[in-house]
């Protein structure tokens, strides 16, 4: 235990260790928060926003701080629970105020916040209460406060159920301490008891510390903080990991009853060291470069750096001596988020080897220069790791090592009518197919990937992985085997080659499982996924989350074992949607279509199979059924994906003469004219299928929209200094460039004269960790010198990563601050998904290679 005069020693020191460190501030640096133009609290070493992000489940929103260059705590707010989990109930956030006489940043909010309830998301069980109150922040010096202000006292059974919550970052804080008046301690790897049950069985953690005051990491100049509570009623330190695996650190004070105005009183008070500027930041591809590729190394510092240095290129010799090759200033490229940007070009850098890139401190990680740089080990993960390991049905092995065993053996049972799971799951009030409810649907125990951590199968990311494989086979002739899939075994050993193309071997895994669903159900299903929260959260062993045994209520037990406690006789089968959806179909049987034609000479039977299903799509389905989400509002008709695979598939006509109907909406597609931000452009699709259309006046008109999108995307290329189309969001944009890159080569193979390789390159470089923020890491797993290594995989409880996966990426915390956290469960930083987000980077690499190389 720490008593209360060592407390006040440790408060001591904090507060002096401005003058123990000897530092002084500039001049015209401020030494206390002030309300900047983005509209938060801002001084050297410390930012406090309020309500500029609103996703609580992923860990932003409410109040939030940056400390030294590091977000060490967001979603300050009020909350129901200690310690809330991803469907907790959160409040519905009103306007921002700002009041730059006062210094104050308020904002009004109220519970229940419906909107989180939207049909076909994560539905909520909100309490049966509802109540308002604002949530303030004002500076106080180098401090601020928070304050909340209830519109009303707390009925008497709220009491004591309802306070303010302070979320603290755990990836930054194990083995640094943490005090109060009386208490004090370790912040752990691992949560640690006791804890208790309450009336419903819930587990919760005793607090870890409880205390007036509370210092976390006062041995730390980068991470002390100090909060107090003003009122007196007291915090607590809650682990939250100890009621949810992805919890973080919770600071909690409760609301007393009676209260209204400053029912929540804290002083709030990090350690800024006086003026600190975020350090240089050197980003290139953590892979390297082809000789004859264009290079820049961008240089990325603080806003108030007003220091310049050379950037110097240095190739590293045998002997690991540094030979410069390359010493020049680097071109001011300005200011974009919160940072000033140089940017150097050393394309005339081209003699082969390992290479160096250094900034004053700065220095990046090694990288390669070479014609073979894109060859060897930076597509092959994805291949042969990434998608055998995220097979389904399948036992995984990798020589002593068992990624996971033959799994969801039982699948799969129909869902219930009219239910709104999670995660988009819905089923209307009918079935679509002649199964019931409960029914056991045969046909779909074979085939299929794990989509990202959450182990469903959901149709599109089953026929995008497919058909983005498809390409890879057809454009680059990608024979590589170096995986053995036994498919009559259920049994994948990687890194043993069989003398089959691991390609296609992947995309009949794929259709195996489309396939037999639409045999079975004679429909596409949407998706099969658990039916249970906890077999949703299940982290580790795919083959884990059901008893891989069929459940038939007819000879079950009267009292069968709980779902997802891993008893057999459970009723944990994963359960299969169906829906009406026209676009989704069309796009589905598109990946179909393209599959078809690379199965041929390979799995016939499967073949034709994959081109029957797509050509009945073609004919039987009825776009008009279904209303048109916004943002296909101004699309061309949902058939065109499907029209331009069956046409390279089957060569009839009809479906050229459909696309050559379609000119003048396609047209207006590709110039982009009422297209949303996130409306697909469709220009690289139509150039695959130009020379089979075979009709001049339809090529010219589509020629002429790609060059009006070509001016477009030089114009959007030139906002941000990484030269390709770039708006940070809450989530990570990686997925977006990277099919972005893809893109770009089918519009540089078709229209050379328009569109040059750069943009693909640059794509590629991004998502390689030519990217924003301090957190240079390649996006592919076990890709590059550096890359993401604790991500949202199904070994995330691991903190661990699978090769080859591509994670999200670089996030917005907004307004201004870029981040990827070394941590693995923020889905919208590091998580994997199947589709475009496995494919596209294959393809994009090999793309790469191609027009090096082979242009």
């Amino acid at each position: 235990m720490l008593s209360l005069p060592l407390f006040s020693r440790t408060l001591a020191w904090f507060s002096g260790s401005v003058a123990m460190l000897g530092l002084t501030l500039h001049a015209s640096e401020p030494s206390s928060l002030q309300i900047n133009d983005l509209e938060y609290l801002e001084m050297p070493g410390l930012n406090v926003m309020l309500a500029h992000d609103y996703y609580p489940e992923g860990h932003q929103g409410g109040v939030g701080i940056l400390q030294n260059g590091l977000r060490v705590a967001t979603n300050g707010d009020l909350r129901f629970d200690r310690t809330p989990g991803q469907w907790a109930p959160t409040p519905k956030m009103g306007e921002r105020v700002v009041d730059r006489a006062t210094g104050e940043i308020r904002v009004h909010a109220e519970f229940p916040d419906d909107s989180k309830n939207r049909v076909g998301f994560n539905p909520i069980d909100y309490p049966d209460f509802k109540f308002g109150y604002t949530l303030r922040v004002r500076p106080e010096g180098s401090a601020f406060r928070i304050v909340v202000d209830l519109d009303a006292p707390l009925p008497a059974e709220w009491v004591g159920k309802i306070g303010f919550n302070l979320e603290l970052f755990p990836g930054i804080l194990f083995g640094k301490t943490f005090a109060t008046e009386t208490q004090s301690g370790v912040f752990p790897l691992q949560p640690s008891g006791p804890g208790a049950l309450d009336g419903a069985g819930e587990y919760h953690p005793a607090a870890m510390a409880t205390g007036k005051r509370l210092v976390v990491a006062p041995e730390s100049e980068s991470q002390r903080l100090l909060i107090e509570d003003a009122n007196g009623g007291g915090l607590e330190l809650i682990d939250g990991r100890g009621q949810h695996n992805n919890g973080w650190f919770v600071v909690r004070s409760l609301v007393a009853a009676g209260a209204t105005k400053g029912a929540v009183n804290w002083l709030v008070t990090p350690h800024a060291i006086p003026g600190w500027q975020s350090p240089p930041v050197v980003q290139v591809s953590q892979v390297g470069y082809h000789p004859a590729q264009q290079k820049w190394a961008v240089i990325e510092l603080d806003a108030r750096d007003t220091q310049r240095h050379p950037v110097v290129v240095s190739r590293i010799a045998e002997n690991g001596s540094l030979e410069t090759v390359l010493e020049a200033t680097p071109a001011e490229w300005g200011r974009f988020l919160r940072y000033q940007y140089l940017r150097l070009d050393f394309t005339a850098v081209t003699r082969p080897g390992m290479y160096l890139v250094r900034y004053g401190d700065a220095q990046s990680s090694p990288f390669k220069i070479g014609t073979d740089v894109y060859r060897n080990g930076i597509w092959q993960p994805t291949l042969e790791y990434f998608l055998p390991i995220q097979m389904c049905h399948m036992r995984i092995n990798e020589r002593y090592r068992v990624w996971h065993g033959a799994c969801h053996l039982d699948d799969a049972r129909m869902a219930p009518t009219d239910l709104i799971l999670f995660d988009g799951y819905t089923q209307g009030p009918s079935t679509l197919c002649k199964f019931q409810p409960g029914e056991h649907v045969p046909g779909l125990d074979r085939g299929g990937w794990h989509d990202a951590g959450d182990d469903d199968l959901r149709i599109e990311s089953q026929t995008e992985t497919m058909h983005g494989l498809a390409l890879a086979y057809e454009t680059f002739g990608v024979t590589y085997d170096n995986t053995t899939i036994d498919q009559e075994h259920r049994v994948v050993e990687i890194q043993r080659p069989d003398g089959k193309p691991d390609v296609l071997q992947q995309i009949e895994h794929g259709a195996l499982s489309v396939v037999g669903g639409y045999k079975a159900m004679g429909r596409f299903y949407r998706g099969i996924i658990v039916p249970t929260k906890r077999q949703y959260t299940h982290l580790g062993e795919f083959s884990m989350q059901t008893d891989n045994a069929i459940f038939d209520p007819k000879t079950a037990a009267a009292n069968p074992p709980p779902i997802g406690a891993g008893v057999t006789g459970s009723a944990d089968d994963r359960w299969v949607f169906t829906e009406e959806n026209p676009w989704r179909e069309f796009h589905a049987a598109s990946g179909l279509a393209a599959s078809a034609r690379v199965l041929r000479g390979y799995n016939d039977p499967l073949a034709e199979d994959c081109l029957r299903i797509a050509e009945e799509i073609w004919s039987h389905t009825d776009e008009k059924k279904v209303p048109v989400a916004p943002w296909f509002a101004h699309m061309p008709s949902p058939r065109v994906p499907l029209a331009v695979e069956l046409l390279l598939t089957t060569r009839d006509r009809r479906y050229a003469e459909f696309l050559i109907g379609q000119r003048d909406a396609l047209c207006a597609n590709i110039r982009g004219e009422k297209a949303g931000k996130h409306t697909p452009r469709l220009g690289w699709m139509i150039g695959r299928a130009l020379p089979l259309i075979g009709d001049a006046a339809f090529t010219q008109a589509i020629t002429e929209a790609v060059r009006v999108y070509r001016t477009e995307l030089d114009g959007i290329a030139r906002q941000t200094p990484y030269g390709v189309p770039y708006e940070p969001a809450i989530w990570g944009a990686g997925w977006q460039i990277q099919n972005f890159g893809v893109q770009q080569y089918y519009l540089h193979t078709a229209f050379p004269e328009i569109f040059p390789r750069d943009y693909l390159l640059h794509a590629l470089n991004f998502i390689l960790g030519c990217h924003p923020g301090g957190n240079t890491a390649s996006f592919i797993s076990g890709v590059g010198a550096r890359s993401v290594t604790e991500a949202y995989g199904f070994n995330r409880a691991d903190r661990s990563y699978l090769p080859g996966g591509s994670v999200s990426g670089t996030a917005l915390i907004q307004p201004d601050f870029p981040e990827l956290l070394e941590w693995p469960y923020l889905w919208q930083q590091t998580e994997y998904v199947l589709g475009g987000g496995t494919t596209d980077h294959l393809l994009l690499i090999l793309a790469a290679d191609a027009v090096l190389n082979r242009p």
